[in-house]
């Protein structure tokens, strides 16, 4: 099965994500920008989803994370949740 590592951001709306990336674009750490703007628990931990398996997030985010570029921050992804900015560690299988 396969298995990825990944970083994110969830914020509740598109402009707030752009905001966002802008920051990143310039150069703003992403675990500093997690733990400011994300609504997701994971915000606390700089955004770190940890080790998850395919399937395991909504196929938009699994979508990112299984074939998009590693390291590169991806987004805004719409999902239920809100608006997502994904950077992917590592993927294996």
């Amino acid at each position: 099965m396969a298995t990825a590592a990944a970083l994110h951001i969830l914020v509740k709306t598109r402009q707030e994500a752009l905001d966002i990336l802008e920051q990143l674009n310039k150069g703003k750490p992403f675990a500093a920008l997690a733990k400011r703007h994300s609504i997701c628990p994971s915000g606390k931990r700089g955004g770190d989803l940890g080790e998850f398996r395919r399937g395991d997030m909504v196929k938009a985010f699994d979508d990112v994370v299984f074939k998009r570029p590693l390291l590169k921050v991806h987004g805004p992804v719409k999902t239920r949740f809100g608006y997502h900015l994904i950077k992917t560690l590592y993927r294996n299988g």
